[in-house]
């Protein structure tokens, strides 16, 4: 399996990519599909202006930006692997969770489909993957991307075995997709980073529009009682914001294309 950026070294990276943020700054940690859609992009400027305060964007995977959180790293979390957060939050590194938006995963691969995967069934797709031996590029990164696409092999009784063409980069939704597109291999992605990336070469969405494929995004104020120099005020300003009909419609106005990249759900119980 390829694996880069692993362990110490990446943990190293986030702190590096943090830095200490000023008086009138936040830290936020969050997933890499959040910035590499240019949500981010377009969202934070409206926050500023709402609030006067910047934002200090740490992009990993998932499961680094909760561990950046669990150390106190971050002033705020906003990620998307619900069961992790919720943990999270039982755990006490934050009071609550709160839904923001959603979008949903799909599978992309060659146009040809040599594996025949096309269709709207995941986990059927996902076992055509590996009975073919066909390339597949897993981000192995404990993203949430990554946390979905384990549960959709374990649902197809395959997560022992699947396949030779199965690999793992350790990287960012924007590599993984590269990788595939330059090895004409399948790979699960977040749509909104689908519709964002340019270098698609002979890519093509193949399997959505599976129920499990829905990808939600939560975002939590970290506890200062776990880390009383947590910024927790200034934070509580921005999930404030992203959840009230300002930064739901920032969120809902985020289009490429003419698509719409995410759909704004605060306040719902999913």
């Amino acid at each position: 399996m390829i694996r880069w950026m692993r362990g110490g070294f990446a943990a190293a990276c986030i702190a590096l990519a943090a830095g200490p943020a000023s008086a009138q700054s936040i830290t936020l940690a969050s997933t890499t599909s959040t910035e590499q859609s240019g949500l981010f992009g377009h969202i934070l400027p409206l926050f500023k202006q709402a609030s006067g305060l910047d934002v200090k964007v740490v992009a990993v995977g998932t499961g680094q930006a909760i561990d950046s959180a669990r150390r106190g790293d971050a002033d705020v979390l906003f990620v998307h692997d619900r069961a992790a957060e919720e943990k999270f939050v039982a755990d006490g590194f934050a009071q609550r969770r709160h839904p923001v938006m959603y979008n949903d995963f799909v599978l992309v691969g060659p146009k040809a489909d040599p594996a025949g995967t096309k269709g709207k069934d995941i986990v059927e797709g996902l076992k055509k993957v590996a009975a073919a031996n066909a390339p597949f590029i897993s981000r192995g990164d404990r993203s949430g991307t990554h946390a979905a696409e384990l549960r959709y092999w374990k649902q197809a009784g395959l997560a022992d075995g699947k396949g030779s063409g199965y690999r793992e980069c350790g990287c960012g939704m924007g590599p993984a997709l590269n990788i595939g597109a330059s090895s004409g291999a399948y790979v699960l992605t977040d749509r909104g980073t689908w519709l964002s990336f340019r270098n698609r070469g002979d890519l093509a969405v193949l399997v959505e529009g599976d129920q499990r494929l829905f990808n939600q995004y939560g975002v939590m104020v970290v506890s200062p009682q776990k880390h009383p120099h947590v910024k927790a005020a200034q934070a509580q300003k921005f999930v404030d914001w992203i959840t009230s009909p300002a930064g739901q419609q920032a969120v809902a106005a985020y289009t490429i294309g003419g698509e719409q990249l995410f759909f704004p759900n605060a306040g719902t119980a999913n």
